[in-house]
């Protein structure tokens, strides 16, 4: 009887312990199944309006910074630049002819004095100002039509990876409404989603490993990189009728809040490409 209770006290007595060896590894390393593979995308968007006439990649496909992406006709944007350029030799002649006249008549009045009325000395002067603004105002005219006239072949801004490509020869762009989207390949972090309670004595820089979905085998080394300073509340929204949103709750249950937390991978391995969206699990090391 005395060794039947013995044994009960050992195993009560070992699951107290396994259970508190837990609580204080999960206390000391808060761990998370609620991580995501996250990194910045650029969102492609040309600056002018018009018809694709090439494309230089392809769906899924890696670029460099620099790359050309696509085309836009540039028919019109050339015959543009043409003419602002043409514009601008126009306002320059205008320019040189009236400073010849108000040089002309300048040089009359100094050798006739009062033979000038000093009305039409001034309207001269009032030209040569006016032609000259009217000359700044073609060279911007003939700066803006080059602009547009190189805005029609689109580069990709970093390195990365193109995704969801629909874009084709013939169609039609829109100026600054975006068609491609780019991942910076350089870019990529873990964003993990603790529990308020979790956080405790957590700071940046303290250590943290993670482990893909895709490949439980594998664990990843990394540091924390920030901790969000707030999040969407749920209650307290706008409803219908302009009445706050407030969502029916237990009051003996609280749930935790979840914070997001940013790893970045200081040793990402050659061979393992990372892709936005991807399941992680992460263990945070205090």
């Amino acid at each position: 009887m005395i060794k039947r209770y013995f044994i009960t006290l050992l195993l009560v007595v070992g699951a107290g312990a396994v259970i508190f060896n837990y609580y204080e590894t999960y206390s000391d390393s808060p761990w998370t199944r609620d991580g995501q593979v996250s990194a910045y995308i650029v969102s492609i968007t040309p600056r002018v309006t018009g018809q694709v006439t090439e494309v230089y990649v392809d769906d899924n496909s890696r670029v460099e910074k620099g790359d050309l992406l696509f085309e836009i006709d540039p028919a019109i944007y050339s015959a543009a630049y043409h003419k602002a350029v043409a514009t601008q030799g126009q306002a320059q002649a205008l320019l040189s002819k009236a400073r010849n006249n108000l040089q002309r008549t300048s040089e009359l009045e100094k050798r006739m004095h009062g033979a000038v009325p000093t009305l039409t000395l001034n309207n001269l002067t009032n030209e040569v100002e006016s032609a000259a603004a009217n000359l700044d105002l073609a060279k911007a005219n003939v700066e803006e039509a080059k602009l547009n006239l190189k805005y029609t072949k689109v580069y990709a801004p970093t390195d990365g990876y193109i995704t969801n490509l629909n874009l084709r020869v013939g169609s039609q762009v829109v100026a600054n409404a975006p068609v491609v989207a780019l991942i910076d390949e350089n870019s990529f972090w873990i964003e993990g989603y603790f529990k308020e309670t979790d956080l405790v004595g957590v700071s940046p820089e303290d250590k943290a490993f993670v482990t893909l979905l895709m490949d439980h085998r594998m664990t990843l080394a990394g540091e924390i990189k920030s901790i969000g300073y707030g999040i969407a509340k749920s209650d307290g929204s706008t409803g219908n009728d302009l009445l706050p949103n407030v969502n029916p709750n237990f009051q003996w249950i609280r749930l935790a809040q979840r914070i997001p937390v940013k790893i970045k991978l200081t040793d990402i391995p050659e061979d393992l490409q990372l892709r936005v969206g991807m399941t992680a699990s992460i263990q945070i090391v205090k």
